[in-house]
């Protein structure tokens, strides 16, 4: 298996979810640890949470929480560990 950075998957992620018309904000929070790397925007209303991790890297429990939270609240959340993954996650194939 190849193993692709958490740094290029990021950047696969945010231009394939600019081609299918998305915005991917990357989600900064000092005061709340474990949120998902990125918040994908897509057209009608889709929002997609998005950790982002280098090929194989597990979660941490903190974030295996909050991504529990945020599933608890209704919305998708997705592991993307590799570019594949990532032009899955664009075309909303979570």
């Amino acid at each position: 298996m190849t193993v692709e950075s958490e740094k290029l998957v990021e950047r696969k992620l945010v231009e394939a979810v600019k081609a299918e018309g998305g915005l991917c904000i990357k989600l900064e929070c000092n005061l709340l640890i474990g949120l998902p790397d990125r918040m994908c925007l897509f057209p009608n209303g889709k929002i997609v949470f998005v950790e982002l991790k280098t090929t194989g890297k597990p979660l941490r429990k903190i974030q295996q929480v909050r991504h529990n939270e945020l599933k608890n609240l209704g919305f998708t959340v997705c592991v993307c560990d590799t570019v594949e993954r990532a032009k899955e996650i664009a075309k909303i194939k979570c």
